[in-house]
């Protein structure tokens, strides 16, 4: 079997996963795990699949067929798993809305080696005053060989540079 990630892109329409199903079905394929929403009248998503290899050809062609309704699909090779005992770990963080956030904190957890597994953010209107605020919520792999208390310090320290709430919490694993 081959495993295959796909991203998917286009405008929000009843029946638009299962056209997608539908595609990996014919082909014998499976379903494996997935991650898709809607997002300003566009869905978009990402899911891996694993096809007979005699019909990852035939898939490829059913799912850029999808193009004729506007349904973008793009597919690549599932790459290895990482190895190593990475350490879980989750972080919130909560604080008025301002551009750099993501990218203040993502350079400090490159400049640590730190994986970011997943991400979610949204801005929302803060309860008393209505002013916008960003939330974040991230699922880190953190390396063996990243000591703890030093990003915790690091990622406190930037925290009160951003003027922004975060917490810290080891993931079970």
């Amino acid at each position: 079997m081959d495993h295959l990630v796909l991203t998917v892109i286009a405008p929000d329409q009843p029946g638009l996963v299962e056209k997608l199903a539908r595609c990996v079905a014919e082909q014998g394929g499976n379903w494996l795990e997935s991650r898709m929403a809607r997002m300003a009248g566009q869905f978009a998503g990402i899911l891996r699949v694993a096809v007979p290899a005699e019909r990852h050809q035939a898939l490829e062609q059913a799912l850029q067929a999808l193009a004729a309704e506007g349904i973008r699909v793009l597919l690549a090779p599932s790459g290895p798993e990482p190895g190593g005992a990475w350490q879980p770990i989750y972080l919130e963080l909560v604080g008025n809305d301002r551009p750099g956030i993501v990218r203040d904190i993502t350079r400090l957890l490159s400049e640590h080696g730190i994986n970011v597994e997943s991400l979610t953010t949204e801005v929302l209107s803060a309860p008393m005053s209505g002013e916008p605020l960003f939330r974040a919520e991230a699922l880190l792999g953190v390396p063996p060989g990243v000591p703890l208390p030093l990003l915790r310090e690091h990622l406190e320290a930037l925290a009160d540079d951003l003027m922004v709430e975060l917490n810290l919490r080891r993931g079970e694993g």
